[in-house]
C-alpha cells in the first residue's frame, strides 16, 4: 500500500509554496517531481492511482507512474503558482493548481488537476497544457 507521505532520499528538494494550497501531498508532489525523485512522487498516489499526462493515455499504479516519469519527466521543472481546493463526494478533495512547466527547450502554462482520497493520497491527476492548438502541435513535434 502506498504511504501518504513518502520519504525522500535522493536529490535535495526546494520547498514549494502555492498560493491557496496547504495540502501537504500536493506540495510534496511538486517538490519530489522537481528534485527528480520520481519514486517518492509515485508513493504519493493511492495503489490504483492514475496519472493522465499530456499527449498520453492514463498511467496507473506506482510502478507505471515511476517508469513514465523516469522516461518523460527528466529535466522538467514545475512552477506551481496558485490553486483552489474544493470538496467532492465520498470525502474526496479536488485541487486545481495553475503555473508553468519548463524544459530545456520550452516553457508552457499548465493546469494540474488532482483528486485526493480521504487518506490524502492522490487517486487521480491530470496535467493539462494551457496553450493554443498550434502551440500544442509544435510541442508534440519536438
Amino acid at each position: 500500500m502506498s504511504t501518504v507521505n513518502a520519504t525522500v532520499t535522493d536529490a535535495p528538494q526546494e520547498k514549494v509554496t502555492i498560493e491557496g494550497i496547504n495540502e501537504e501531498n500536493i506540495l510534496r508532489y511538486f517538490e519530489t517531481l522537481n528534485s527528480g525523485n520520481f519514486s517518492a512522487t509515485a508513493k504519493l498516489f493511492a495503489d490504483d492511482g492514475v496519472m493522465h499526462p499530456p499527449f498520453e493515455s492514463h498511467v496507473v499504479g506506482e510502478d507505471a507512474i515511476v517508469a513514465y516519469l523516469q522516461k518523460e519527466a527528466q529535466g522538467i521543472k514545475a512552477f506551481p503558482q496558485r490553486g483552489i481546493i474544493s470538496t467532492k463526494e465520498f470525502d474526496q478533495i479536488q485541487v486545481e493548481v495553475t503555473g508553468k512547466a519548463e524544459t530545456s527547450w520550452c516553457g508552457v502554462n499548465v493546469m494540474w488537476l488532482f483528486t485526493l482520497n480521504s487518506q490524502k493520497q492522490i487517486v487521480y491527476t491530470r496535467v493539462k497544457l494551457l496553450a493554443s492548438p498550434k502551440e500544442l502541435l509544435n510541442l508534440r513535434k519536438q
